[in-house]
């Protein structure tokens, strides 16, 4: 499998070459767009509407794992639920060039959401609760689980064996990353045993588009098993009480699809201690990818980690904290 390094040999000849190998007549024009995990460019289409074409990053999803999640968007789409399927081109829709992987998609414009306007979050809950009621009918077989193990342990055992964590403050680090892995531990002990289901994965408001119509969900790549509420505490933000109001706002929509079960607000903030941690060791596993060095200078600095320690103890308190629904 071509190195995540080789992303440098991703020539716009080479994909231009590729896609008219496919049967698009491109036009020439080529747009990089915002993606640091894979490479996602807009292409010109002679005589019709541009594309987006996605490179997978090499090594991080085997096929079957990619299949799996375009399986389940498609299943989103002939419900009529508004996401981004990739488009099934001569019978396939993940192709090969050259050790890559890559997908194709019509390309979809919007806007970012009004988060902080009641009725934007009643109508993205609506739409998350069907695209839970789908996701509920049946597991990933290939994709991985958001757990303790993969967001939590994993991360920090990678960061800690590959020396990123300066030495001066390791012991420091290893204490305190370990009182918030303890933390979540206890937030997933007090929800109890909770459903676990096909989850967009990633849903934050990058990843929601706006128009007239309403929102559409894109980049389903971080698709995975995991609570219902993963997918809803990234659409809240501010005071507690804001969060509070806002939760009300999202599950008034949801609702009316999928029921919920109010145990899992006990994990909101478990679920952010994995995803900060889960952050740190995205960055270090791709620290040899020149667009990051390029994107993220700050990191695996001194002050990086020593921000993230104070991070990891504030996030010690909140767990403590009683969850949304009391006041």
């Amino acid at each position: 499998m071509t190195s995540a390094a080789s992303f440098s040999s991703l020539t716009p000849d080479a994909m231009l070459n590729t896609l008219e190998g496919l049967g698009l007549r491109c036009d020439g024009r080529l747009l990089a767009l915002n993606s640091y995990e894979n490479r996602v460019y807009q292409v010109g289409i002679e005589d019709g509407q541009p594309l987006v074409a996605k490179f997978y990053r090499p090594a991080r999803w085997t096929d079957e794992a990619i299949l799996e999640e375009h399986a389940f968007v498609q299943e989103l789409v002939e419900r009529e639920i508004p996401v981004v399927p990739a488009l099934n081109i001569n019978g396939s829709t993940l192709h090969h060039f050259e050790g890559f992987r890559f997908a194709v998609f019509e390309k979809k414009g919007g806007r970012a959401p009004e988060l902080e306007d009641r009725d934007t979050l009643e109508w993205l809950g609506r739409f998350l609760g069907r695209i839970h009621a789908v996701g509920a009918t049946k597991n990933f077989q290939y994709r991985p689980e958001l757990n303790i193990a993969t967001f939590g342990a994993e991360p920090r055992d990678y960061l800690l064996a590959n020396n990123f964590i300066p030495a001066d403050i390791e012991a420091a680090y290893r204490s305190v990353i370990d009182q918030a892995l303890e933390g979540v531990r206890h937030c997933f002990e007090r929800a109890g045993k909770v459903q676990t289901l096909r989850l967009h994965g990633d849903c934050h408001a990058g990843n929601v588009l706006w128009t007239e119509d309403g929102p559409h969900f894109v980049d389903f790549d971080d698709s995975r098993m995991g609570p219902a509420v993963q997918d809803l505490w990234m659409l809240l933000s501010g005071e507690r009480a804001d969060r509070v109001r806002q939760m009300g706002d999202v599950l008034a929509g949801y609702e009316d699809f999928c029921e919920f079960d109010a145990r899992e607000l006990h994990l909101i903030e478990g679920l952010r201690t994995l995803r900060l941690i889960h952050y740190s060791a995205w960055l270090a596993r791709r620290w040899d990818d020149i667009a990051f060095k390029q994107a993220f200078p700050w990191f695996n600095t001194q002050r990086y980690w020593q921000d993230r320690i104070l991070e990891l103890r504030e996030q010690i308190a909140l767990m403590e904290e009683s969850p949304l629904w009391q006041q």
